[in-house]
C-alpha cells in the first residue's frame, strides 16, 4: 500500500475512532437519513449530530444534499475502499 494510501487509512480510523462518528456512518450505511432522523435514530442533540456531521463531510465520508428545507445525508462508500483493502490485507 501506498504512502497516501495508508494516510486516507488513517484519516478513516481518526474518524471511526469517536463512537458517535461511529454511530452515524453505521446508520448511513442503512441508507440515507436527515439530521432528525439521525437524532432520532442515535438519541443525538441536533448541535452533537451537526458537529460531527460537519467533520464526516469534510474528511469526506459523507455527502449531503438539500431536499426542500432539509439536508439529507448519505455515506460516501468509495472513502472506505482504501480501508477494506488495507483490513483485507491484514488476514
Amino acid at each position: 500500500m501506498k504512502a497516501g494510501q495508508l494516510d486516507d487509512v488513517v484519516d478513516v480510523c481518526k474518524m471511526l475512532g469517536d463512537p458517535t462518528r461511529a454511530g452515524i456512518l453505521a446508520s448511513l450505511a442503512r441508507g440515507t437519513k436527515s439530521v432528525g432522523g439521525l437524532c432520532d435514530t442515535l438519541k443525538l442533540p441536533q448541535p452533537t449530530a451537526s458537529h460531527h456531521l460537519a467533520l464526516l463531510r469534510m474528511s469526506g465520508l459523507v455527502r449531503r444534499q438539500r431536499k426542500g428545507k432539509q439536508m439529507i445525508y448519505s455515506l460516501e462508500k468509495e472513502r472506505l475502499k482504501p480501508v477494506a483493502k488495507f483490513l483485507a490485507q491484514l488476514k
